[in-house]
């Protein structure tokens, strides 16, 4: 699974400068080596793993979902399982795309701001054949508010939505607009599955609404509890 990569869509405009062509090759090249260094200095404290193994027996292969600030817990923890991550095709899509396959993820390369619905169905196929994985608030935010693309799969599979969140004791936040936060060497990072849940097949709009809420509801709680896991290691 590691290196394979499904194109969606039609080659983005960024493609045509040769000098964002480089710039994306070294900014993974550099970012590669450097996260895999740091990350390997970094101690964990996961809650909720067994739910991943619960949630995929009894509804097929699991739909990660979290914020886009949390790319490099992610990446990180979930190496080498065969999951398959949805990246957009713009200029910050790819060179996250080309890290994240050095990690050992499969990438599915479509923007969900140009036509969601087109882009997902095309994704149907493959996550019935393996793990997915979205940054349900990207590719441009508003950060933390959660896109309907998960749920809809979810719908589409019965695959089951897997929520998680990740907060590092210690950090760098990244003046992007979902600050991404970049973990300090030898800090303790808290990583929570929250509780997954399965979107029947006949829901209608309204009901996806109300479960992409459950999946925001879901996101905070697993970030609250990030927090007392934090704090409760910080008292020791």
């Amino acid at each position: 699974m590691a290196h394979e990569e499904h194109r969606l869509d039609a080659a983005p405009a960024w493609q045509v400068s040769w000098r964002k062509r480089v710039e994306v090759a070294v900014i993974a090249g550099l970012a590669t080596p450097l996260l895999r260094l740091l990350s390997a200095t970094w101690r964990w404290r996961v809650e909720g793993e067994e739910r991943i193994r619960e949630a995929e027996r009894a509804g097929g292969h699991g739909i990660h979902a979290f914020w886009h600030g949390r790319i490099l817990h992610g990446t990180s923890h979930f190496r080498h399982r065969g999951i398959m991550a949805i990246t957009s095709e713009n200029f910050d899509g790819e060179w996250i795309a080309r890290i994240i396959r050095r990690f050992g993820f499969a990438t599915a390369r479509g923007s969900t701001s140009r036509g969601a619905r087109k882009v997902l169905l095309q994704l149907v196929r493959d996550a019935r054949a393996h793990p997915t994985a979205f940054t349900v608030d990207g590719p441009r935010g508003p950060a933390q508010v959660a896109q309907p693309g998960a749920v809809w799969l979810s719908k589409a599979t019965g695959n089951p939505v897997i929520p998680f969140h990740a907060e590092a004791a210690r950090h760098w936040s990244m003046r992007s607009w979902d600050r991404t936060q970049i973990p300090k060497p030898f800090t303790m990072v808290a990583l929570v599955i929250g509780e997954p849940f399965v979107v029947p097949p006949d829901a209608d709009d309204q009901t996806l609404e109300r479960y992409r809420q459950r999946l925001e509801r879901e996101l905070g709680a697993a970030e609250a509890r990030c927090h007392e896991l934090l704090n409760a290691d910080g008292r020791r």
